[in-house]
């Protein structure tokens, strides 16, 4: 999606969603509904994860429904992991299954031209002869994902997302999908919740034609995301409002600091007690609805893993730059060194022109301008940087060099997988520490059964970390990913008017 950086996770969607009438209010509950997960849904969503996206304090509740008798829209929750619901378009409506993303802004559906996709013939296809209220726009249209894209053609008609219908949205048409992620998909299509800042082909959202067309009484859509798998109800999204039944107390609300995203500024992160250092100055994050679980940086994540005991895969340029340079990396932060040119003085990683930069996480136009790096080069400075913040940890801590290094040795025992996902001991998740963010400067916490998602039973059951690694180089990053494992915890406000986010204990 054009300037899209962020990798979707788990992205298996839920079966077809009934629809029910909103009431003149302008407000529309979209119901979710729970899905166990499956270990041939988690092989198809290490696929579909590569398809995927490219300070304030806390204020008063105003958004409330209060006695609203809104009627509900049921949405469905696949493996705990994504939230999708039913919508119509057309003249009369043709059902569709999308995925309700706050971490994309086109909405997009199969057409009934798309022909030699695989993917096409497993889904619904919008026919535009159908439709009395279909307008012609036809301009070309394609989205880039991290393994595959799809293309196709813009077209306008009418949306219907439960009783409100949006007139003359203009939408993507697909008819190319080039990915198995697609295929074993459960959704059709995508409806875009983000800004219009990175809407391919700067289409206006279906959102901002709700709020433009007064379909809505306020300018908030909300979350609710019911994480117990034994509930039938999975959840709901409100449009126009905030469900006063679905969170305690009230909402800590932050500003967006970046339009496109739902992106916010998150504070210092916490294993346990312990700080990691990472954000104390800050550091930016997303609020993706369509990301199931939490993503951020590999060296964070690393830690995250050891300290719950998820195994990953063995990195040899790690523990080589461990046993090769431990001890100068130690030295060097001792005398005072600045952690960001640790590398660079040992030659593990080169100077742009502007600052000492890792060759391992820079963006790809980045890497075709730089000349004489090699990818043996940027594994080796990569693995180097994550030292650093590991050796600046344990330096905070009063370790030994010894002990610390020793640590070190262990933490690239526990670096993630090259997909992304770390396995977890389900017999362990009791011992295990809770993880904290810090966003308004209130500490926002989830325990183990929150982070851990599971799949199977008895002794077919299996645990995976509920953290992904995602490398994004400054000054965009570090970026953290919030996905459905935070938001489930968390009742979240999307506040379109003011510009903010809110996040309140979901009740």
């Amino acid at each position: 999606m054009g300037n899209k950086i962020l990798l979707k996770v788990f992205c298996l969607w839920a079966l077809t969603c009934l629809l029910l009438p909103a009431n003149s209010n302008g407000l529309v509950r979209i119901g979710l509904k729970k899905r166990r997960l499956d270990l041939d849904t988690i092989k198809a969503a290490r696929i579909a994860r590569q398809e995927g996206k490219s300070g304030a304090g806390a204020n008063s509740l105003v958004h409330d429904l209060g006695s609203s008798d809104a009627d509900i829209i049921p949405l469905k929750n696949y493996l705990d992991a994504q939230y999708l619901g039913e919508i119509g378009i057309g003249s009369p409506p043709q059902n569709f299954t999308v995925i309700f993303d706050t971490g994309s802004s086109n909405l997009w559906v199969p057409s009934s031209k798309c022909c030699f996709s695989i993917a096409c013939y497993f889904h619904s296809k919008y026919k535009s002869s159908l439709s009395s209220t279909y307008i012609k726009n036809g301009n070309s249209c394609e989205i880039h994902y991290g393994s595959g894209s799809i293309s196709g053609f813009l077209s306008q008609d009418n949306v219907q997302v439960g009783g409100l219908v949006v007139k003359d949205q203009v939408f993507i048409e697909v008819t190319k999908e080039g990915s198995l992620s697609f295929v074993l998909g459960k959704f059709d299509g995508i409806l875009g919740l983000g800004f219009q800042e990175i809407s391919v082909g700067n289409v206006v959202p279906v959102w901002y034609n709700m709020v433009q067309q007064d379909l809505v009484d306020d300018e908030v859509f909300s979350f609710w995301l019911n994480r117990n798998p034994e509930a039938k109800e999975g959840g709901e999204l409100v449009f126009g409002g905030v469900d006063p039944k679905h969170f305690k107390g009230k909402h800590t609300y932050v500003p967006v600091t970046k339009k496109g995203y739902w992106q916010i500024n998150m504070g210092d992160f916490l294993i346990g007690n312990h700080s990691t250092g990472l954000c104390e100055e800050g550091c930016a994050a997303i609020v993706d609805s369509g990301t199931s679980l939490l993503a951020g940086p590999t060296p964070i994540i690393t830690e995250i893993n050891h300290a719950i005991g998820a195994e990953g895969v063995v990195s040899a340029e790690c523990k080589e730059v461990v046993s090769q340079y431990g001890d100068l990396i130690w030295e060097l932060l001792i005398s005072g060194v600045k952690p960001n040119k640790v590398c660079a003085q040992l030659g593990l990683c080169i100077f742009n022109g502007d600052e000492y930069v890792s060759t391992g996480i820079e963006s790809v136009v980045e890497k075709e301008n730089k000349e004489g790096s090699s990818a043996g080069g940027d594994l080796l400075c990569t693995a180097c940087e994550m030292l650093v913040i590991w050796v600046q940890n344990q330096l905070r801590e009063k370790e030994t060099k010894e002990a610390a290094i020793n640590y070190l040795d262990k933490l690239c025992e526990s670096l993630p997988s090259p997909m992304g996902e770390s396995v977890i001991d389900c017999n362990s998740i009791s011992t295990m520490p809770n993880i904290s963010f810090t966003i308004g400067d209130k500490p926002f916490s989830l325990t183990p059964e929150q982070y851990v998602l599971k799949t199977g039973e008895g002794i077919a059951q299996v645990c995976i970390s509920g953290f992904m690694a995602l490398d994004v180089p400054p000054p965009r990053g570090p970026l953290w990913i919030l996905g459905d494992v935070f938001m489930g915890v968390y009742h979240t406000v999307f506040d379109y008017g003011k510009l903010e986010v809110g996040f309140a204990e979901a009740a």
